[in-house]
């Protein structure tokens, strides 16, 4: 039976109908889709922007920079199709969702740790003193704090200027020299091996070891003026310290011993003048300094302790009371 031309054309309206029905009822769900995922991509973003500026004030973008972008293809023998715009944009939010609980969990971290630290703060007894810096302002530990203290203040002095006399026997200390005195040091003959630095630094040696100490300390300074970077400096120094210890100026020597051991704490008497530190302060009586001493030497130079210095080491610490 032929269809009659009325027929047609009804039955042509029916099925466009149904078929504009059927694209519609795809089109409105992807639409409202597509909406629901930019309003959440929208907040998601904005919620990173908080963090960020909660956890990194003033930094802007420095710190954080995209972390999806477009996808670089990959050539293969069967290549997929590419992902459509709107997977993209889900895979965008799922990374920024991810990138929130890493920042609040950062945030609830640190919160957490200045919480602890008010707490120890609150918990230190009144008048208690901040940590020392040192000259960079960076904080130093309070062993190494209390030993710049120990010299009130003067933990680097500087050699003293002092003239080059043509002999020390006439140079002219704090009591005039008896005659004999001057002969007894004229005595004392000078190095003269070729090696200038070498030969200056044995004759304070020559001076200190006959015990005429204002004499071997001014040979002293004067070789560390005129060769403060011989490989015999912390010899030097710490040779001055020992110089004034013996000549009964503990304070004096308590100075050259810290500048010798914060000059070069490798310095091969840098040991010597840690435990002869300890030593000076105890004849100051400060036996809070002596006992800080003694501790940094037996810490940092346990070999020394043990050995070489052994029995100056345990001759200091009897009668010390040290916690």
């Amino acid at each position: 039976m032929v269809p009659s031309p009325l027929r047609s054309a009804r039955l042509r309206y029916v099925t466009g109908a149904a078929l504009a029905l059927v694209m519609a009822g795809g089109v409105v769900p992807a639409l409202a889709q597509s909406n629901n995922t930019e309003l959440r991509l929208n907040k998601v973003e904005s919620e990173v922007r908080a963090l960020q500026r909660k956890v990194f004030p003033g930094s802007g973008d420095k710190y954080f920079t995209p972390e999806i972008s477009a996808p670089t293809p990959t050539p293969s023998a069967n290549p997929l199709p590419s992902t459509s715009a709107l997977s993209d944009v889900l895979t965008r939010m799922d990374s920024l969702e991810a990138q929130v609980a890493r920042l609040t969990g950062q945030v609830e971290q640190n919160s957490n740790r200045i919480t602890q630290l008010e707490a120890r703060m609150a918990a230190l007894p009144a008048g208690t003193q901040p940590l020392a810096t040192n000259d960079a302002g960076v904080p130093v530990p309070a062993a190494q704090a209390n030993l710049g203290a120990m010299t009130g203040g003067a933990s680097n002095p500087r050699p003293t200027p002092t003239p080059a006399p043509s002999q020390l026997a006439a140079a002219k200390p704090a009591t005039p020299p008896t005659s004999a005195r001057v002969q007894a040091v004229s005595a004392i003959a000078k190095p003269s091996t070729g090696d200038a630095a070498e030969d200056e630094y044995s004759y304070g040696y020559r001076l200190w070891e006959a015990k005429f100490y204002p004499e071997a300390q001014q040979q002293l300074k004067l070789y560390l003026e005129k060769y403060p970077k011989s490989p015999r400096a912390s010899w030097g120094r710490n040779l001055l310290g020992r110089s004034f210890l013996d000549d009964g100026n503990p304070l004096e020597a308590a100075k050259w011993f810290v500048q010798n051991y914060q000059a070069d704490k490798r310095g091969e008497r840098a040991p010597d003048s840690l435990l002869y530190l300890a030593v000076s302060m105890k004849q100051l009586q400060d036996t809070k300094r002596a006992c800080i001493a003694l501790s940094e030497f037996g810490t940092t130079y346990a070999a020394e302790a043990a050995g070489r210095l052994k029995s100056v080491y345990d001759t200091t610490r009897n009668g010390l009371k040290c916690s």
